[in-house]
């Protein structure tokens, strides 16, 4: 059997995380997005057609040929022409029975394993807000009908666009009209296909869709609370003086330096330096090569992360490479305990959590005493000055501390 991934997209809605790499590629606790995904199929799929498109190089170079025994074959989506379109590039590679996934959310062998003693079925879970979502009717555990983000849902079962299908599928794509965007669009041709044939519905437990930074953010800390285990490396660290309470990884040769409280669940990558005298709280996720001594809650830093002196990072996500200054802070809740809003692709969204810090890219810089407002974003190779107010969005990419704003 085979398996295709959708990995072609530009990924705006999750900028500035995106800006610089493909969403598959972006890491999710040690490894990347696209490499999870890869591990849930091992033992149902031989081969995996993975369409490539925005800076496919890099995920070309990353993956190679084969992954735990599995084929790995590119086709190349050159056009953004949506879901149907990219299923449609695969058609010469594709022998008979195949999986279809989307590249940016993450997914779990136990649910993908539920498709496969089906002809034709789709991955449904269940959700709080089902008016977001593109919903499944069913009845008898078949779809009869597929609702585009209703007023009044008739279920909460949240199309997940994971899939099991066959060649028909491919006929059933090329007579679909293109929508008003002018896309071609893969719910299009499944309505057509419940009309010829049983569809069935299987329910996820584990589906994590990565559509923002901020979900980002909530995916990493969902996958750390599945771990579930107190893990330190032979080869790490551990100071007199430090304090470890909970789950926590620690990676190979990271130095936890004295004075240090971390409270679990915890995720510390490879050569790692933290502390003297960081303070690192549950839900925080550090990546490789991170050098803290900060307070950190329910955030992710990514690889090569500096962060030397005392600041206060929480409920955020900093890019690869990030320099944050001493006594950096990023404020995350409303005085009025309401829910946090914040700007993506020009229009102001609500991000249903209380709780929200900043989102910065690639390699930014912020001056000292930088006060980054809930929810604001900061686009790679930005910087700010000493003791800005970061109150809008960010989004030069040759903005230097010279400049003047």
């Amino acid at each position: 059997m085979q398996a295709v991934i959708m990995a072609a997209g530009k990924s705006t809605r999750t900028y500035p995380l995106t800006v610089k790499r493909p969403k598959p590629l972006l890491k999710m606790l040690d490894r990347t997005l696209l490499e999870h995904n890869l591990d849930q199929l091992v033992g149902l799929v031989d081969e995996v057609v993975i369409i490539v498109g925005f800076m496919k190089e890099q995920i070309m170079e990353k993956m190679g040929d084969e992954y735990k025994g599995m084929k790995l074959v590119y086709v190349e989506q050159t056009e953004q022409l949506g879901t149907g379109h990219a299923i449609l590039t695969a058609e010469e590679k594709i022998g008979d029975r195949f999986i279809i996934m989307p590249g940016d959310d993450m997914f779990f062998h136990d649910d993908l394993k539920k498709l496969v003693d089906h002809k034709y079925a789709c991955l449904a879970k269940e959700v709080p807000n089902p008016e977001a979502f593109g919903i499944f009717v069913v009845e008898g555990g078949f779809i009869n009908d597929i609702e585009e983000k209703p007023s009044e849902p008739k279920s909460n079962l949240a199309n997940t666009a994971c899939w099991i299908a066959d060649r028909k599928l491919f006929d059933l794509l090329k007579a679909v009209e293109k929508s008003e965007r002018g896309e071609i669009e893969a719910t299009c041709a499944l309505k057509a296909l419940l009309a010829q044939e049983n569809v069935g519905c299987e329910i996820a437990e584990g589906w994590l869709p990565v559509g923002y930074p901020w979900k980002y953010l909530e995916a990493n800390v969902d996958l750390l609370r599945r771990i579930n285990e107190h893990k330190i490396d032979e080869s790490a660290k551990i100071e007199a003086g430090v304090t470890i309470k909970g789950d926590v990884t620690i990676g190979k040769g990271t130095i936890i330096k004295s004075g240090t409280y971390i409270e679990g669940p915890v995720f510390i990558g490879n050569n790692c330096t933290i502390g003297p005298q960081a303070y690192i709280r549950k839900d925080t996720i550090i990546m490789d090569n991170v050098n803290t001594r900060s307070e950190l809650y329910d955030v992710v830093l990514m690889d090569g992360v500096t962060a030397k002196h005392a600041s206060y990072i929480a409920h955020s996500v900093i890019g690869p490479g990030c320099n944050i200054a001493a006594g950096t802070i990023t404020a995350d809740y409303r005085h009025d305990a309401g829910e946090n809003w914040t700007m993506v692709k020009g229009m102001k969204l609500n991000t249903g959590r209380r709780k929200l810090g900043a989102f910065l890219g690639d390699r930014v810089n912020t001056g000292i005493g930088t006060l980054i407002y809930p929810g604001r974003k900061i686009w790679p190779h930005c910087t700010t000055l000493p003791g800005e107010i970061v109150k809008k969005d960010i989004e030069k990419s040759d903005y230097m501390t010279t400049d003047k704003r």
